[in-house]
C-alpha cells in the first residue's frame, strides 16, 4: 500500500485485512432507482436515437422492464474500521464495485445462490487494494419495500396492457394462433416467474459482505466469507458472535511474512495462506487453471501479446469473477513488467464512458444475457483486443507481431497443463443447471450424516463403484457437461490433521503448484529474451536530481544496438515492445536503483539473470533463436508445498469481546446488525508482529530523514519521481468515487493533454531519428534507427491518429473512426464535384527541363489519395485502408495538409456534410481548437524528412507510372525516326522492355510496385534517317506517391556517334518536389539517393570537352571513398542496405572512380583519327594476352597469371559477343561490375598495368604506370573480397559468364 503512517497496535501495513464492509438496501430510504445506471441507459438510448420515454431520466423508471429486473441503489450499510489514515475508505468506489449492478430482487421462485467475486481499486499512484465480495439474498422484512415493489408491478402491468391493446387485433390473433397448449403453459410460467404478489410471494434482496485487503489472498478471503455466510444461514448459531471473527481478521491476523505460511481461524475451520519469499515470483492467488480453461492456450498467448504491446483490451463476460480472474491472471504473467495504464477489471455500468478513453486500457465489461458481440457498439475498435470469455472467442487487432518462439512456447506450456490434466484447448465451464447439480452432489456427500463416507478425501471414481444412486447422478452430471474426475470430498479438518494429511486441500495445492509452474515458464521467456538488457541501459545522469529533471529529453536505452543484437525472428515483436510504457518504466526503475532501493520485481528479475550467468547457460545461445525451456519448475512447486505442509505462524484464535448484552442476536438467514464500538478499533496490547513492524518502520524513518538531509527536498523529489514515472502516460486510472460533471470534464481534459503530448513525443522521435539516419548516409555520425524501428514508429502514429479520431465520437460506422470520417468527406465532395471543382492544391509536382518538355501536373487531392487506397484489392478492412491512407499521405508529405482539409471549417460548413459538432462530443480532442492546431503543426514537421512507408509496405500492388524522355534539342532531333524502347527497374523488380510509341516522348504504364527506382535502360533499333538521338535525361514518376526520379544521360544513342551505343543504362536520383522547397531549404534533409546537381559525367571524348580533369590525389581519394561506401553498405543490416547499383554505377560510384584512374594519362585522340575509349585499350590488352606466352621466374605465379589472363579474356569476349547494342563506355561499366561481383578486379589491374599496350596508349606519368599507385589500388580493391555482391539484373542482362 502507498503511504506509511505511524505504526501502532495492529498497524495496517502488516494487517491481513484493512476493512470489513457490508452493503445492501437502506430500509429507511426505501427503493431508490440506481441513478448512475439509469443515466447511462438514458444516454445510450439518446445516442441510438431512441425515444427518451423508454428510459425516464428523472424518475429512473423503465416500464418495459420487469421491476424484479431493474437496478436499485445500494448503500454501504457498515464498514469497520471507520478509516485508516494510509488507506482511506472510498465509500462510493467500494459500493460501486461490491454491487456493480446495484441491488437486485428475487422471489422464492428465482435462483438465489450466493455469488463470490473480487475487485481491485488502483489509485493514481499505481498502488492497489483488493476486495473480495460474497453476495447473497436476504428476505425483505420491511412491509414498506414489499408494498413499493407491488405498486411497481401494478404500474408495469398497466403499461404492458396498454401497449398490447394499442397493437392491431390481427397481430393478436396471429399471436394467439401460434401458441399451442404447451406454449401457453410455458407462457403462463414465464408470467408467473416475472411477477410479484405480496400475498403469495416472498421477496428477497441482495446483500454483500466484503473484505478489503492489501494483498490478493483470494482463496483465504473466499473461505472466510463462505464460513461467515454459513454461520448466518445455519440452523445452529455460530460458536462465537460474528463480531469475534470479524474483529480477529481485522486486527489480530497479520500478513504472513515473505517466504512464510500462516494459519488463522474462520467460523468453523482454520484457513491457511502463504506468501512467496523475497527471491520468488510475487504473490498471485487467482487460479491460472481457470484462465487457461476459459480462454484456451492459443487464445491466451495472443491476448497476452496484445497486453505486452499495450493495446486496448476489453474482457467480456456475464460473470464478474471471470473478468477479475482473467485480468489478474494475464497481468500476473507479465513479470518482470507491470501494466502501466488504465486497469479496471470490473467496469461498473455508470463508468461505461471510460471505454471512450483514447489510451491503452485493460477493462472488464459485464455482458447482458442474450447480448452477442454484434450488438455491442464500442467507441474504438481499430486497436482493440476483444475477449469474449464465456464464448471462448477473441477478436484481435489487424496488425500485431507474434510472440517470439510462439510454437515452442505454447508446446512448453501445454506440457505443464497436461501434467495437471488440463486440456490446452481450454474447457468451457458448465451451464448453470449443471453447476447446481454439481453443488447438490457435493453438498449431499459432504453432509452425509450416516457415516457412509470415510473421513479422508476420496477419489470420486472409487466412491462411485459401490453406489448405484451416485453413479446415476454422475451419469446425469456428465450429460449436463460436468466433469467430476478431479473432485475430492473434503473431510473435517481435525480428522485430516489427525491422519497426518496435508492441512491444505489437495485441489488447492494443485492450483498453487500449477500457478507457480506456469508463471515460471512465462518468466523464463523474459529472462532469456532480456538476459543482456543491462548492457544497453544508458546511465547518462550523474545524480538522481539531474536525471529526474531532464528525464523527458534523455534516451535511457540504446534501442538500435539492442535490436541489432537480437535474433532476426524476435525483431518484429521486440521493436514494438521496447516502445511501450511498461518497458520504459522497467528501464527507469533500473536507473533509479542506483540511488534508491531496487523495485521488488526488478530485484527478483536481476537475480535470475545473475543465476543464468553463473551457470553460463546463455553464452552458447547468444544471438540465436534457440528455445530454452524453464529448468526451475520442480523447485518452485516444492517451495510452495513445503510452506503449506509446515505452518510457520498461527494467528490468535477468535475470542469473546466486551460486547453489550442483547445486541448481535442470532436469527437464521439474516446477517446481524454488528456492534460498531467493538469493531471500530483494534486491541490495545502490542503483539509481537506489531512491534516488529514498528521497529522496521523506525528504521525506514531514520533512512528517510537521512536522505532528506543529504539529497533533494522530499516533496520535490516525490513530485519529480511521479512526473518521471508518468512520462508518456495519459491517465493512469479513472476515479471511481467522484462522477460529478466537473471531474468527468477534468478527466477528459487530461486525455486531450495526453494525446497532444503523445503526438509531440512521437513526431519528435520520428523526426530526430530519421534525420540521424539520413545524416549517416551523408557520412555523419552513426545510425540510430532501422527500417524495423521506423515501421514500428509509423504503426504507432497510425494507432495514435485512430485514437484521436475515436475520442468523443458520437456516431460510428465501421471499426475505423478515421476512415469513417474520410468516407463522409468523400461522399460530400463527390456530390459537389459536378457543381464545382474539388478543393485541390495544384501544381506541387510540375517538372520543366531546359528543353521546355514537362511532366504534366500531378493533382494533389485528398479524395484522389482515398481512391488509390480504395482500389487496392489487397486491403480488406477499414482499419487497413485508414493505415494505408496515413502511410501514403506521410510519404507524399501531405498528412498534415490532408487532415487540416478534413477538419477545416470550409469543408464542414455545408449542410450536406455532418459537422464536427455533430460528429463529436463537446470534450473530444478534435473539438479543442488550440490543441488541434498544435497537433497539425507537429504532423507538419514530419515533412522535413523522406519516408517510403507506403512504397516499402505495399509491395504487391499495381502502380501507374509516367515516363518522359527529354532530348537536347539544340544538338539533336527532338524525335528519333527509329523505334525507341525503355525498361524501368527498381528495388522490387523491373517492367521488362516496353516500346515507346513513335513520335512520342511521354508514356504511361502500370506494373507491380517497383519500390524505389534505381535504373532505366533506354535504346532504339537505329532505323530510319534520323536515328541518332541525344538524350538529356529520362524522368519517371510514381503516379500514386508522386515520387519523381531523374535518370541523367547526356549521351548520344546511335551508330557512328559518341561510343556507338544503341542502348544505355541510366542511374536514377530522386528529385525533390517544389513543395519541399516551399517548406524552406533549411529544414530539408537530402534524400537517400540524391546525387550532386553537377552535369552528368561524360567520357574523355565528350561533346563539350570542357571537363576539368582531377589530379592524381583526387582520383585516389575518389577510389577510396567509392570502396568505403560499398564496405559500409554491407555492414548495415540486410533490410537497411538500399541500392548497391548506386554505389557501383552512380555519380561517385566505383565505375566512375575506376574510369578516372583509366583516363589519367590516357593519350588523347589524334587529328583525323576516330575517338579512342578505355574499351579500346581493354581490347588491345586482350589481343596481346591471347597471342603471347607469359614468361615468369616462379612457376606458381605463372600459373596464377595465366589463369587470370584467361578469365579476363573470357569476360571481355562475353561482353563483346552479348546480344546487346551497348557502347564502349557501357561495356567497361559491365566489366567493372562483373569483376566486383566475382572478386577479380584486384587480379586484373596488375595484368593491365604490365601489358605492352599500356606504353603505347598511356603517358609515362599515368597512374596505371606507377607501381606504387597500382599496388595501393590493388590493396583497396581487395577489401571487397569478403562481400557477396549481387548485381541488379539490368546491369548484366544478356552477358553470359
Amino acid at each position: 500500500m502507498s503511504g506509511s503512517g505511524a505504526p501502532g497496535p495492529g498497524a495496517a501495513p502488516c494487517r491481513f485485512a484493512h476493512y470489513f464492509v457490508l452493503c445492501g438496501i437502506d430500509a429507511e430510504s426505501g427503493l431508490e432507482p440506481d441513478e448512475l445506471a439509469v443515466l447511462y441507459k438514458w444516454l445510450e438510448a439518446d445516442l441510438h436515437g431512441k425515444s427518451s420515454d423508454t428510459a425516464d431520466k428523472t424518475s429512473g423508471e423503465n416500464f418495459d422492464q420487469s421491476p424484479l429486473r431493474r437496478t436499485f441503489k445500494s448503500k454501504v450499510l457498515a464498514h469497520y474500521p471507520q478509516n485508516i489514515e494510509w488507506n482511506p475508505f472510498d465509500q462510493d468506489a467500494v459500493n460501486m464495485l461490491c454491487m456493480p449492478k446495484g441491488l437486485s430482487f428475487r422471489t422464492q421462485a428465482d435462483n438465489r445462490d450466493p455469488q463470490l467475486h473480487s475487485f481491485i481499486i488502483t489509485r493514481e499512484d499505481g498502488s492497489r487494494t483488493y476486495g473480495f465480495v460474497l453476495t447473497f439474498y436476504e428476505e425483505v422484512t420491511s412491509k414498506q419495500i414489499c408494498t413499493a415493489m407491488q405498486t411497481l408491478y401494478q404500474m408495469h402491468n398497466a403499461e404492458q396492457y396498454s401497449s398490447v391493446c394499442a397493437s392491431s387485433s390481427c397481430s393478436m390473433d396471429s399471436l394467439a394462433s401460434s401458441i399451442d397448449e404447451g406454449d401457453a403453459t410455458s407462457l403462463a410460467k414465464l408470467q408467473r416467474y416475472n411477477s410479484y404478489d405480496i400475498s403469495r410471494d416472498t421477496l428477497y434482496v441482495s446483500k454483500c459482505i466484503c473484505l478489503i485487503t492489501p494483498l490478493p489472498f483470494m482463496q483465504a478471503c473466499k473461505k472466510f466469507l463462505i464460513q461467515l455466510y454459513k454461520a448466518v444461514t445455519s440452523q445452529q448459531p455460530p460458536p462465537l458472535p460474528l463480531e469475534s471473527y470479524i474483529h480477529n481478521i481485522l486486527y489480530e491476523v497479520p500478513l504472513p511474512p515473505p517466504g512464510r505460511s500462516l494459519k488463522f481461524y474462520g467460523v468453523y475451520e482454520p484457513i491457511i495462506c502463504q506468501r512467496p519469499g523475497p527471491n520468488e515470483l510475487p504473490l498471485s492467488d487467482y487460479p491460472l487453471r481457470e484462465v487457461f480453461e476459459l480462454l484456451g492456450l492459443e487464445n491466451l498467448v495472443q491476448v497476452f501479446t496484445c497486453v505486452l504491446l499495450e493495446m486496448q483490451i476489453l474482457l467480456y463476460s456475464q460473470d464478474y469473477q471471470r473478468l477479475m480472474t482473467v485480468a489478474e491472471g494475464i497481468t500476473t504473467l507479465l513479470f518482470p513488467f507491470q501494466w502501466q495504464h488504465v486497469y479496471v477489471p470490473i467496469l461498473p455500468a455508470s463508468l461505461l464512458h471510460f471505454l471512450d478513453a483514447p489510451v491503452p486500457y485493460l477493462m472488464g465489461l459485464q455482458s447482458k444475457e442474450g447480448t452477442d458481440r454484434s450488438k455491442l457498439e464500442l467507441p474504438q475498435e481499430a486497436n482493440l483486443c476483444f475477449v469474449d470469455i464465456d464464448n471462448h472467442f477473441i477478436e484481435l487487432p489487424e496488425e500485431f507481431p507474434q510472440f517470439p518462439n510462439k510454437l515452442e512456447f505454447i508446446q512448453e506450456i501445454s506440457e505443464v497443463l497436461l501434467q495437471f490434466g488440463i486440456p490446452p484447448e481450454g474447457n468451457l465451464h458448465c451451464s448453470d443447471s449443471a453447476t447446481k447439480l454439481k453443488n447438490l452432489v457435493l453438498s449431499d456427500l459432504v453432509n452425509d450424516k450416516n457415516g457412509n463416507i470415510p473421513g479422508n478425501a476420496l477419489n470420486m471414481y472409487e466412491l462411485l463403484k459401490g453406489n448405484e444412486t451416485i453413479a446415476r447422478l454422475q451419469a446425469l452430471a456428465k450429460r449436463t457437461g460436468v466433469t467430476m474426475e478431479k473432485m475430492t470430498i473434503t473431510a473435517p479438518l481435525a480428522e485430516k490433521e489427525k491422519d497426518g494429511k496435508l492441512p491444505c486441500e489437495e485441489v488447492e495445492l494443485r492450483d498453487y503448484k500449477l500457478n507457480v509452474q506456469l508463471r515460471e515458464v512465462f518468466a523464463n521467456r523474459f529472462t532469456q529474451m532480456f538476459a543482456d538488457y543491462e548492457a544497453f541501459v544508458i546511465q547518462a545522469a550523474p545524480d538522481m536530481e539531474s536525471w529526474l529533471t531532464n528525464r523527458e529529453q534523455m534516451q535511457n536505452f540504446d534501442k538500435a544496438s539492442f535490436l541489432s543484437d537480437q535474433p532476426e525472428p524476435y525483431l518484429p515483436f521486440l521493436s514494438h515492445f521496447i516502445e511501450t510504457q511498461m518497458f520504459a518504466t522497467f528501464i527507469d526503475n533500473k536507473i533509479m536503483s542506483q540511488w534508491e532501493e531496487k523495485d521488488p520485481l526488478l530485484r527478483v528479475f536481476d537475480s535470475r539473470i545473475e543465476k543464468i550467468r553463473l551457470y553460463n547457460v546463455r553464452a552458447p545461445a547468444l544471438r540465436t533463436s534457440n528455445y530454452q525451456k524453464c529448468s526451475t519448475l520442480k523447485e518452485a512447486a516444492q517451495s510452495i508445498e513445503q510452506r503449506l505442509m509446515k505452518i510457520d505462524h498461527t494467528a490468535i484464535h477468535p475470542h469473546l469481546l466486551d460486547m453489550k448484552i442483547g445486541q448481535g442476536k442470532y436469527e437464521q438467514g439474516f446477517f446481524p446488525k454488528l456492534q460498531s464500538d467493538v469493531l471500530a478499533t483494534g486491541p490495545t496490547n502490542n503483539n509481537r508482529w506489531a512491534s516488529r513492524s514498528a521497529t522496521t518502520q523506525r528504521r525506514k524513518d531514520r533512512l528517510r530523514q537521512h536522505s532528506e538531509h543529504i539529497g533533494l527536498d522530499n516533496d520535490l523529489r516525490e513530485k519529480y519521481m511521479q512526473e518521471a514515472r508518468s512520462l508518456g502516460k495519459n491517465l493512469r486510472q479513472p476515479k471511481l468515487s467522484d462522477l460529478s460533471p466537473a471531474v468527468i470534464a477534468q478527466t477528459n481534459w487530461k486525455f486531450v493533454e495526453g494525446l497532444l503530448k503523445e503526438c509531440r513525443m512521437k513526431t519528435k522521435r520520428m523526426l530526430v531519428e530519421k534525420m540521424g539516419h539520413e545524416a549517416v548516409e551523408l557520412g555523419h555520425g552513426e545510425a540510430n534507427i532501422t527500417g524495423l524501428e521506423e515501421n514500428t514508429l509509423i504503426a504507432s502514429l497510425c494507432d495514435l491518429l485512430e485514437r484521436i479520431w475515436s475520442h468523443g465520437l458520437q456516431v460510428k460506422q465501421g471499426k475505423s473512426a478515421l476512415w469513417s470520417h474520410l468516407l463522409q468527406y468523400q461522399e460530400r465532395e463527390e456530390k459537389q464535384e459536378h457543381n464545382a471543382e474539388s478543393p485541390v492544391a495544384v501544381g506541387t509536382e510540375r517538372r520543366k527541363s531546359d528543353t521546355g518538355i514537362t511532366l504534366p501536373t500531378l493533382r494533389v487531392s485528398l479524395i484522389q489519395d482515398m481512391r488509390h487506397v480504395q482500389n487496392m484489392s489487397e486491403i480488406k478492412t477499414d482499419v487497413g485502408r485508414a493505415r494505408a491512407w496515413i502511410r501514403l499521405s506521410l510519404e507524399k508529405k501531405l498528412l498534415s495538409q490532408h487532415l487540416k482539409q478534413l477538419l477545416s471549417n470550409q469543408a464542414l460548413a455545408n449542410n450536406v456534410f455532418v459537422s464536427t459538432r455533430k460528429l463529436y462530443k463537446r470534450y473530444a480532442f478534435l473539438r479543442c481548437e488550440e490543441e488541434r492546431e498544435q497537433f497539425l503543426y507537429h504532423l507538419l514537421s514530419l515533412n522535413a524528412v523522406d519516408y517510403f512507408c507506403f512504397t516499402s509496405v505495399f509491395t504487391t500492388i499495381m502502380i501507374p507510372y509516367r515516363s518522359v524522355i527529354i532530348p537536347i534539342k539544340k544538338l539533336s532531333n527532338a524525335i528519333t525516326t527509329s523505334n525507341p524502347w525503355i525498361c524501368v527497374s527498381g528495388e522490387l523488380g523491373d517492367t521488362g522492355v516496353m516500346q515507346i510509341p513513335k513520335n512520342h516522348l511521354e508514356m504511361t504504364f502500370e506494373c507491380q510496385n517497383l519500390g524505389k527506382l534505381t535504373t532505366v535502360q533506354i535504346g532504339h533499333d537505329n532505323s530510319g534517317l534520323l536515328a541518332k538521338w541525344l538524350v538529356d535525361c529520362v524522368m519517371v514518376r510514381n503516379e500514386i506517391t508522386g515520387h519523381t526520379y531523374k535518370f541523367p544521360c547526356g549521351r548520344w544513342l546511335g551508330k557512328g556517334v559518341d561510343d556507338g551505343s544503341l542502348e544505355r543504362i541510366l542511374i536514377g536520383e530522386l528529385v525533390s518536389s517544389t513543395s519541399d522547397e516551399e517548406l524552406g531549404k533549411q529544414c530539408r534533409t537530402p534524400p537517400q539517393q540524391k546525387s550532386p546537381t553537377t552535369a552528368r559525367r561524360l567520357s574523355i571524348t565528350s561533346l563539350t570537352g570542357k571537363n576539368t580533369k582531377p589530379n592524381a590525389g583526387q582520383i585516389q581519394e575518389g577510389i577510396g571513398e567509392a570502396v568505403n561506401n560499398i564496405v559500409k553498405h554491407f555492414h548495415k543490416p540486410e533490410k537497411e542496405r538500399g541500392s548497391l547499383t548506386i554505389l557501383l554505377c552512380g555519380e561517385n560510384g566505383l565505375v566512375a572512380a575506376l574510369e578516372q584512374v583509366f583516363h589519367h594519362g590516357f593519350k588523347s585522340a589524334r587529328i583525323f583519327h576516330k575517338n579512342v575509349f578505355i574499351w579500346d585499350f581493354i581490347e588491345k590488352a586482350v589481343a596481346y594476352f591471347e597471342t603471347s606466352d607469359q614468361i615468369g621466374d616462379n612457376e606458381e605465379a605463372l600459373l596464377l597469371q595465366r589463369s587470370s589472363c584467361k578469365t579476363f579474356c573470357h569476360y571481355v569476349n562475353a561482353i563483346n559477343t552479348a546480344p546487346r547494342n551497348i557502347g564502349k563506355d557501357g561495356k567497361f561499366q559491365i566489366l567493372v561490375c562483373l569483376g566486383t561481383r566475382d572478386h577479380l578486379l584486384s587480379q586484373w589491374i596488375p595484368l593491365l598495368a604490365e601489358c605492352p599496350p599500356i606504353t603505347r596508349m598511356y603517358e609515362e606519368n599515368a597512374l596505371l604506370r606507377d607501381r606504387m599507385t597500382v599496388n595501393s589500388l590493388i590493396r583497396v580493391l581487395q577489401t571487397l573480397q569478403d562481400f557477396n555482391v549481387i548485381l541488379e539484373g539490368s546491369l548484366i542482362k544478356g552477358v553470359d559468364v
